[in-house]
């Protein structure tokens, strides 16, 4: 988006902000489509274990028949990668690419706050927003976690359910750009979403160039300073356990192209 005339009043250039970022009015048909896009991806980006392995059949069934769109036809480069992978290939690629590499980290709020006291401020904020609307992660992750907020965004909808992710598009940005970068093939899930997101602005891009050579805020005592690389030196970044994938309905396969 072009910078605004200064000489515009500042509640007019906020209004126009504001609509140029809120998500247009949506058929009831382009809302259903939406919210399987964001079910797709959430699951897709969940740790791929026997059960997710097992269901592989019936996110590409449900992912053919989506109607065409960008994020359709990202989702489906990569559920044909997805599907001729052996399982223990799988997981080897998902460790790699999530739980060893900061710059491709599934925690959004890393990005922007970094290993800081804001971070557990935002956590609470995320999982208060959780149970505000009456939804339960029953803790299985961390708020932050990419696959729950994207659960969240299909379950609450375009405005309130997807804030968090336009919150963290910077986040986003520098996931899919250092997945891009490693030629991983789930740069098509990350790319499938920024579809669905108001594209970067100039100064998103400039933040996560910044971003991507400097790393997060860190007040770790004892660290040393991120380097350029990987924002950290190797070994400093202990990735969580893997929790349990979070509690999604299973998708039912679709009976045809709608």
């Amino acid at each position: 988006m072009s910078p605004l005339p200064a000489t515009l009043p500042a509640i007019v250039r906020t209004r126009v902000r504001a609509a140029v970022r809120r998500p247009a009015r949506l058929t009831p048909e382009e809302a259903e489509t939406r919210t399987l896009v964001l079910r797709l991806c959430s699951l897709l980006l969940q740790y791929p274990d026997a059960e997710l392995a097992a269901a592989r059949p019936v996110l590409t069934a449900t992912v053919e028949a989506l109607p065409p769109s960008p994020a359709a036809e990202h989702l489906a480069a990569f559920t044909a990668w997805f599907t001729g992978q052996e399982p223990d290939a799988l997981e080897r690629q998902y460790v790699e690419m999530f739980d060893l590499r900061r710059k491709s980290s599934l925690y959004l709020t890393y990005y922007l706050h970094g290993d800081t006291r804001r971070r557990g401020m935002a956590l609470l904020t995320l999982a208060q927003r959780y149970r505000a609307t009456g939804w339960n992660t029953d803790g299985g992750e961390l708020p932050d976690h990419l696959p729950v907020v994207l659960e969240y965004a299909a379950l609450a909808g375009p405005r309130a359910g997807e804030a968090p992710l336009r919150q963290h598009r910077r986040g986003l940005e520098l996931i899919h750009r250092a997945l891009t970068d490693a030629d991983s093939p789930y740069r098509h899930v990350l790319a499938a979403l920024l579809t669905l997101l108001p594209p970067p602005t100039e100064a998103d891009l400039r933040a996560v160039a910044e971003l991507a050579a400097q790393g997060p805020p860190n007040e770790d005592v004892g660290l040393d300073p991120y380097g350029a690389g990987e924002f950290a030196p190797p070994g400093t970044f202990v990735p969580p356990e893997q929790a349990p994938p979070t509690l999604i309905p299973p998708l039912t396969p679709p009976e045809g192209p709608r």
